[in-house]
């Protein structure tokens, strides 16, 4: 067992692509973690998404054996977090799990949106943060602007900065020695009771639910019966272990240690993330402090293409959520659709990533609707109501005020791309506060946005006009009064509930427009005109006309008289008109399909 003294619990964090998960490779090498034949790139990326796409989903812990030149052996436990802003969740509850935090700055790219974010969200849960310039082998490092990049934007003097380049091995051990120098130790803990906080968990189907733990008090061990205090439930530990990177079990995990605890748990809504773990026959008064509830940004409506995989839909969701505590969902139906479920996400790469975990780890094919956000009404008696889907609009009549969620964004861009950044914010009915200059080549921009707008291409766009240099980290703004509407799309008369929208009501036109023009290629037709138009309530504001097949009636008819052509041609127009007054459009699956993913 590790005396307190000689353990310490860091971090790494940075922004997307400034090598945190190189860094921890090479940290792994270093203290020997991992032997060279198993060592592999992205070794702390156990998903096949993380993988593919470079970025870093889910914080890893492990645990490391390091050997100080001076001060002896130490025992190193290490999260890698994620770097995008949609993941910023869970940043947050690796932080609480740590004393100390390496903040990595890319040399050729310099202090970017989440970096800043990043470290603020650090110096809030007072951790010791420990600067490093990465990359600094490449021909484009700018070491010196970035070292003036964090006194000017940070505040942390330039010396405390260390330099090194994951990729190349340059200054890992420098590194490994700044963590034992600088990062403290686990403080002492005010009560003697065992305390734990359950930062993590994962869903296993042989050993159940996997709560990954901080140990801030005390002791456990196998056979200790365990009590959570935000869920009220008590269960035996089967095993704990650590993390080398693979579980490893131990005897007992003791006061300041990261590990993991498996007690049998098969009920996913057993464990909460944040709750506080203690003994049964020895429980504490009061709770650690946990992490804020998080509040979903965007909502979308996800559904099985095959009606029958609902059931399998509903535990796949609830097995993610015990891996996603961000992840929330409840029941909804859509006459078109059938039965799915209401999701909320942090953000559009949540979304994206949710869903297409559902596709490959559950062997789901789904289908999800326009995303949307959280509105507050206010209606005409004064009450007010969250809508988090067009249909749950009330009607018109009923409605006084419609106020929507903005963001505070911090938009970091080279110089030469403002006058476009600037023209985009306004397109998205947003407006710049502030402006103000890095370096010689990069500036901030402090705007408000809709969240509405920035949903769907916004940071495409911007990664677009800045050539991939622009990044953006936002918070959650405050709701505004604004001018919104509910636009349905009628087919034959009949509303789509699935293709029904809450726009800003100077773009329906145009969204309207363009919905009605894309469904008018994908239906098939009928025997019959059928009308497609997008509407306002009553007001119709757009109109896509599908023209009838014809069946050619008078083929049978050779030479003779005109009059009986035209009789024949008389009595198909009164059977057309009688069946478009009793005619149902039916709108196939695949239209759906394409029409949902041709939104996104």
């Amino acid at each position: 067992m590790d005396p307190v003294n000689k353990i310490r619990n860091f971090c790494i964090i940075a922004h997307v692509d400034h090598g945190k998960t190189t860094l921890s490779d090479r940290l792994l090498e270093h203290t020997n973690t991992v032997v060279r034949r198993e060592m592999q790139d992205q070794l702390l990326d156990s998903m096949d998404l993380e993988r593919e796409r470079g970025i870093t989903i889910k914080n890893h812990p492990v645990s490391m054996r390091y050997d100080h030149p001076t001060k002896g052996n130490f025992l190193l436990n290490l999260n890698d977090t994620p770097g995008h802003v949609d993941f910023s969740y869970e940043v947050s509850r690796s932080l609480a799990a740590c004393e100390g935090a390496l903040l990595l700055v890319d040399a050729s790219q310099g202090i970017e949106a989440q970096t800043v974010a990043n470290a603020n969200l650090a110096m809030a849960h007072g951790l010791t943060i420990i600067p490093v310039i990465n990359k600094i082998d490449l021909p484009g490092a700018h070491v010196e602007d970035v070292l003036r990049q964090l006194e000017d934007v940070l505040a942390i003097p330039r010396e405390e900065a260390l330099l090194a380049s994951a990729k190349s091995d340059i200054g890992i051990d420098d590194i490994l020695n700044a963590i034992v120098d600088r990062v403290p130790a686990p403080p002492a803990p005010k009560i003697a009771q065992i305390r734990a906080l359950i930062f993590d968990s994962i869903f296993d189907p042989y050993k159940g639910v996997i709560c990954h733990v901080r140990i801030f008090s005390g002791s456990l061990k196998v056979g200790d019966t365990i009590y959570m205090m935000r869920t009220g439930m008590s269960n035996v530990i089967k095993e704990v272990g650590c993390f080398c990177p693979k579980m490893r079990p131990m005897d007992i995990l003791s006061e300041g240690q990261i590990g993991y605890i498996i007690a049998n748990i098969r009920n996913v809504s057993e464990v909460k993330i944040g709750d506080t773990i203690t003994l049964a026959n020895d429980p504490v008064d009061e709770m650690l402090p946990g992490y804020k509830d998080v509040r979903p940004m965007v909502f979308s409506g996800i559904y099985p293409i095959d009606t029958n995989d609902f059931e399998k839909l509903k535990s796949s969701l609830a097995k993610l959520q015990l891996n996603d505590a961000s992840l929330v969902y409840q029941s909804e139906s859509s006459i078109a659709l059938g039965f799915g479920f209401r999701c909320g996400f942090l953000g559009l790469l949540h979304m994206d990533i949710i869903q297409e975990r559902l596709r490959r780890e559950y062997d789901l094919d789904i289908i999800s609707t326009y995303p949307s956000v959280v509105y507050r009404v206010k209606l005409t008696d004064d009450s007010w109501m969250e809508v988090d889907s067009p249909l749950k609009l009330p009607d018109p009549s009923h409605i006084s005020e419609i106020h929507e969620p903005t963001i505070c964004a911090k938009i970091h861009i080279p110089n030469a791309s403002i006058g476009d950044i600037l023209a985009l914010i306004s397109e998205k009915r947003g407006e710049c506060n502030e402006t103000e200059t890095l370096d010689a080549n990069k500036v901030i921009l402090s705007c408000n946005l809709p969240l509405n707008e920035i949903l769907i291409d916004f940071n495409d766009r911007l990664k677009s006009i800045t050539r991939g240099y622009g990044s953006m980290d936002y918070d959650f703004g405050e709701y505004i009064q604004s001018d919104l509407v509910r636009l349905d799309i009628l087919v034959n008369g009949d509303s789509v509930d699935a293709f029904s929208s809450i726009v800003h009501r100077v773009k329906a036109v145009f969204r309207g427009r363009e919905m009605c023009e894309k469904l008018k290629e994908l239906l098939p037709r009928q025997l019959f005109k059928v009308a497609i138009q997008a509407a306002i309530g009553s007001n119709v504001v757009a109109r896509e006309t599908l023209s009838a097949l014809r069946k050619d009636v008078t083929a049978k008819c050779y030479g003779g008289d005109i009059s009986r052509k035209r009789k024949l041609l008389d009595k198909q127009k009164e059977g057309k008109k009688k069946m478009k007054q009793i005619g149902k459009v039916s709108i196939p699956q695949d239209a759906f399909l394409k029409i949902l993913k041709a939104s996104q």
